[in-house]
């Protein structure tokens, strides 16, 4: 037996005690001076130290250590070693931040002391008081000034203009006036009649003809077309998802037509921003695009390699907080995706707790949540009652049929009670991902389903390895489902045979090709392509053999006597057709998924999550939501709206009334409209901008968060009124017109030149809302968009409806600085290049719309040539020529062409420029 003594117990205890493993007894404490600080400044205050501070991390001060540097994360966590960042680097956990660079590991004695020093609270004599934050002192995050000298627009610009030594400009002309406020408000000039009729007004009473022009011009449906188009600029809408397949987004127009339904309704900004983050939860499913609305990645494209999954998943995330930091809060939160914002008191910690209000968000398609009064519902059930009343005249004779609803067709006939259903192809190859049996009454409920207890089995003799029938009643919708192949010169043909536990009532079958397809993409070649041909529904008759009592090829015959009956079905085809637009249809608008617990990504990589965040707003900019951390989804996107959205929050209201500013004026206040920020430009009247801002969200306003008022209150100002014309003192102390001496000349957008050579051409359709027109093909699933027709009838709408597809110049008008929609585009670059002249000449769509601009001027003025280019320029400009102009005109027009007359007037200045 071995004994111990008591004085060498007595060393092995205090051998325990010293270095920290005295299992239960207290561990010595470190004394900072004498243990922690000798380890610093051997190894780390030459790179972190006062003088010096590499990525922004300082370690001779504690307030700083608790802070962290450029990383964002901190590199002391009182009590919590396992949380501090600086244990992580000098333990080299990650090699590529391993400190000291270039250097071995500090001894592992020193490691443990730095360890015990912060489990044991980090004790620092005299600087136990310092704080982790930093002051929020830029003005964009301070709360918005309450008390003001002035009480207009007009005030306000007219003190600035009076310390530059400047005025405001003359009154502009009534038609000058009529052409800027219905671009600035509508989008689309104003016809020769309405220009006429206002100049005629305005020689009475200007201000009350222009009170009442403005009201029309805000009342009418093109209002919101006009100024939603500039939200999906921001927002960077388009309808494909911008990757290598580009694949068209199903039915992504949903979203915005919302967006111009909510601008004609002038919608609460508030609830605006509401919706569009938590709609699902609201009645308004269709606004929920907003956090899609940015490029992505689809999963095909991903692969199946885990740590590109990951890593597309973080992308994707990154792509909503995008969108909402640059339309809503005015602030680029991209930035501190890998580490602190450089310039804003944005935290990398701040970035992940935001994304963590959007964990359940997932870029894809899904059918919306509608209120009962939503237009689409309300449309929705006058169509389903037509539908129902053809299928009861089907129904009456005893008649079955084929519905065709693109993602899948649907057989309907009388209702059979059966324990066993077969259905039998005529091709020899076969692909289906799901067969739905639905019983007759009750819920519908699809009764094929394995959890029903159904049993399904197919023909043997035709099965495919790894393609079992059982693929076809999984719930699994998309290329991985059931096939069945024939084998050769063999006369067996595909069944599959459904046995129910008990017996059941049927009376629909349902069965699709890749309805993953049909659900989030179009336009593509072979797509929901119908896999199964033509097939009969069978069942057993008295002696157990089966027999047919449907057959789709019997419902195409047109047979005597069955007239009425092919009649029937073609009628309810096109109330499909009309439902599958109208009617609340799956939208590329996201899906939903159970969020997952949210990490700070060191780097941004999803291979080195850190720290647990929950869902919270910025930190210092009072982004606290008072949620539980296992908050479902919805309620975390409806707290952090509510944040957005609280008066006490600067942010919000400062960005939206300088957006519109910017879209009335030309130029914001904030020349960079979505960076409020620090690396963003300053306020060139920052009083004014809070005044604006107090009166948008005001209370006591009869409509408070009201776009219209705001834009009314705008475009009424002497300031808007005031002439355009150059004056010699202006140009030499503000050329560029920031103080607004004069109503700052601009070129309109492409939108504005295409919309408005169509209304004077008279061949411009109206129509509000509905899917794009096309002027692309249809591709294969990898290959590019190409322009088809980008001049027909079908494509005279607004070019608001033109189909956006990213990575596509639409041949004619991105020579306007019309945006791809890769990039936000809160301020559209003006570019003068010779291809927009070239456009404006010889384009197919100039050269067209000029020859139909001609035959109208002709039609309507006679066989006088004087009288004909009189009407075109009335038709362009809204005008009459001066004389000389009209003496060269018709010599133009006599040599050459009425029609190239106009190719050149559409050519000018006047024409392209907001007067």
């Amino acid at each position: 037996m071995i004994r111990i003594s008591t004085l060498a117990l007595f060393f092995v205890a205090c051998s325990f005690v010293a270095f920290g493993f005295s299992g239960g007894l207290q561990a010595s404490e470190i004394d900072f001076n004498d243990d922690v600080l000798p380890i610093l400044e051997e190894h780390c205050l030459h790179c972190h130290g006062e003088d010096e501070q590499e990525s922004g991390l300082r370690l001779d001060m504690r307030g700083r250590m608790l802070r962290g540097g450029d990383s964002g994360l901190a590199a002391l966590v009182p009590s919590h070693p396992e949380k501090s960042y600086l244990i992580d680097v000098v333990n080299h956990v990650d090699e590529e931040t391993a400190m000291p660079p270039d250097e071995d590991k500090i001894p592992a004695e020193q490691i443990e002391i730095l360890t015990r020093w912060i489990k044991q609270g980090a004790d620092w004599p005299g600087q136990m008081d310092q704080v982790a934050e930093d002051e929020v002192d830029h003005w964009s995050f301070l709360p918005m000034q309450t008390a003001f000298d002035h009480n207009s627009i007009d005030q306000f610009l007219e003190s600035k203009l009076g310390e530059a030594g400047l005025t405001f400009n003359r009154a502009a002309d009534p038609r000058s006036l009529i052409r800027r406020a219905s671009i600035v408000l509508t989008g689309i000039a104003p016809t020769p009649k309405r220009s006429d009729d206002f100049v005629a007004a305005f020689a009475v009473d200007a201000d009350a003809a222009y009170d009442a022009l403005v009201d029309e011009l805000l009342a009418s449906d093109h209002f919101g077309e006009r100024w939603a188009q500039h939200w999906l600029d921001v927002i960077r809408w388009a309808e494909t998802n911008g990757s290598e397949s580009n694949l068209y987004r199903k039915n992504a127009w949903m979203y915005r037509d919302y967006v111009v339904r909510s601008f004609n309704q002038d919608k609460p900004y508030n609830l605006f921003i509401r919706e569009q983050l938590a709609g699902d939860v609201m009645g308004a499913g269709d606004a929920t695009g907003f956090m899609v609305a940015g490029p992505h990645v689809p999963s095909a494209t991903v692969g199946a390699e885990e740590t590109a999954i990951r890593q597309a998943r973080a992308d994707r995330i990154d792509e909503v907080l995008q969108t909402v930091g640059a339309s809503v809060m005015g602030v680029t939160i991209g930035c501190a995706r890998c580490h602190n914002h450089k310039f804003d008191p944005i935290s990398i910690q701040d970035y992940y707790a935001m994304s963590a209000a959007f964990q359940d968000v997932e870029f894809g398609s899904r059918y919306p949540e509608l209120s009962p009064e939503h237009p689409r519902v309300v449309r929705e059930q006058e169509l389903r009652r037509e539908l129902n009343e053809l299928r009861g005249q089907m129904r009456a004779p005893g008649w079955a049929w084929k519905e065709d609803w693109q993602g899948y067709q649907e057989i309907h006939f009388q209702p059979k009670t059966t324990r066993e259903i077969r259905v039998s192809f005529d091709n020899g190859w076969v692909n289906a991902d799901e067969l739905e049996i639905i019983e007759a009454k009750g819920g519908g409920q699809n009764v094929a389903q394995r959890s029903f207890g159904t049993v399904v089995r197919g023909n043997p003799a035709t099965l495919v390895d790894g393609k079992p029938a059982a693929k076809l009643t999984d719930g699994v919708f998309g290329t991985k489902g059931w096939i069945a192949k024939s084998p050769p010169k063999s006369k067996e043909r595909p069944w599959v045979e459904f046995e129910f536990p008990e017996p059941v009532t049927v009376s629909t079958i349902r069965i699709s090709t890749n309805r993953e397809d049909f659900l989030e993409t179009d336009y593509l070649n072979g797509m929901n392509k119908a896999n199964y041909g033509e097939f009969k529904i069978e069942l057993r008759d008295d002696e157990g053999n089966w027999k047919a009592f449907a057959s789709t090829a019997e419902m195409q015959k047109r047979k005597s006597g069955k007239e009425k009956r092919q009649d029937l079905q073609s009628k309810m085809q096109d109330v499909i057709s009309e439902l599958l637009v109208q009617g609340p249809q799956p939208a590329f608008l996201a899906t939903f998924i159970e969020p997952v617990e949210t990490f700070v990504l060191l780097r941004g990589s999803p291979e080195t999550p850190h720290g647990k965040v929950d869902a919270a707003g910025p930190k210092q900019l009072g982004g606290t939501l008072d949620l539980m951390p296992d908050a479902p989804g919805p309620q975390r996107r409806a707290a952090l709206a509510d944040w957005l959205v609280d008066p006490s929050n600067p942010l919000t209201p400062r960005v939206m009334v300088n957006r519109i500013w910017h879209h009335t004026f030309g130029s914001g206040i904030v020349s960079t409209p979505s960076d409020f920020g620090k690396a963003g430009a300053p306020p060139t009247h920052p009083e004014l901008l809070d005044w604006l801002a107090n009166q948008f969200i005001d209370p006591s306003q009869q409509t408070p968060w009201s776009v219209k008022r705001m834009i009314r209150m705008m475009v009424l100002s002497r300031a808007f009124r005031q002439s355009s014309e150059p004056e010699k003192d202006g140009l030499s102390k503000d050329a560029s017109a920031q103080l607004l001496w004069r109503y700052p000349p601009r070129r309109v957008e492409a939108e504005v030149i295409r919309d408005s050579i169509l209304q004077a051409t008279g061949r411009l359709d109206e129509s509000i809302g509905g899917p794009s027109y096309r002027i692309h093909n249809v591709k294969a699933r990898y290959a590019q968009w190409e322009v088809v027709d980008n001049h027909s009838d079908q494509t005279w709408r607004r070019m608001l409806y033109q189909e956006r597809m990213r990575r596509v110049d639409d041949h004619m008008f991105t020579a306007f600085d019309f945006p791809d929609c890769g990039q936000i585009k809160a301020k559209r670059p003006v570019s003068t290049t010779p291809l927009q002249a070239l456009n404006l000449m010889n384009s197919d769509f100039v050269v067209e719309q000029a020859a139909f601009l001609a035959a109208r001027a002709k039609r309507e003025a006679g066989n006088d040539t004087s009288a004909q280019v009189t009407r075109c320029f009335e038709l362009l400009l809204a005008r009459k020529p001066t004389e000389e102009e009209a003496e060269e005109a018709i010599d133009f027009a006599k040599q050459q062409s009425l029609a190239l007359l106009c190719r050149t007037l559409i050519n000018t200045n006047e024409f392209a420029f907001l007067p």
